[in-house]
């Protein structure tokens, strides 16, 4: 998966766009800037946004040209985060470390999401966020019709309401629905999508 994400982040436009994801940028705005943690990251747009809006940002993903860009776009914009190469294993940060943990799109096989979601929990502090869009999937209907639609091929890295609460033992559901929406992000989110969108606060 390296190769693949290096792959498509190498090339001069930004694939998923320069501007946040809508529903992170909505909810964040809601919340007092701390700490937030922003799991595959890939080009840096939710972290660039978050750090311009005042958030201690710490970000990972497994592509280098991915992180490449993001320092690029973070340079335009005049703000500075962290941003680990690696995954969930190459992680050490204190427990209860961070306010906001944000997945946006961030589709992992069936047999390692509940590890890759649950297996953050612990650095999330007590009553500190989680905000999640990922596409459903109901979505492969649209990919069908438009080859921009985004998202993973394979229906098991899709997302279902009924899997999220599994994902986040210990966290109270605040919102969590399954939403048709368009989808304006780059090049490679462009058109109708099936989206879960959810937030979640630690007990």
């Amino acid at each position: 998966m390296k190769e693949f994400w290096d792959n498509r982040y190498n090339q001069p436009t930004y694939v998923y766009g320069e501007e946040p994801n809508l529903f992170f940028k909505e909810n964040l705005d809601k919340l007092e800037a701390g700490r937030i943690l922003l799991p595959a990251e890939g080009e840096g747009r939710n972290a660039v946004y978050a750090a311009r809006k005042g958030w201690q940002v710490e970000a990972f993903d497994q592509s280098a040209q991915g992180r490449e860009k993001a320092m690029k776009l973070a340079e335009k914009y005049q703000v500075s985060f962290s941003y680990t190469i690696g995954g969930i294993d190459t992680l050490n940060y204190p427990p209860a470390f961070f306010d906001l943990i944000a997945f946006t799109y961030t589709h992992t096989p069936a047999n390692i999401r509940l590890h890759f979601h649950a297996d953050l929990l612990p650095y999330l502090k007590s009553g500190g966020h989680v905000i999640l869009e990922g596409f459903s999937k109901a979505h492969r209907k649209h990919q069908k019709e438009n080859p921009h639609a985004g998202g993973p091929r394979e229906e098991d890295m899709l997302y279902s309401v009924e899997e999220i609460p599994s994902l986040f033992p210990g966290l109270e559901t605040l919102a969590l629905t399954e939403q048709e929406i368009i989808l304006s992000e780059g090049i490679a989110h462009k058109g109708e999508a099936s989206v879960i969108r959810y937030i979640g606060r630690k007990i």
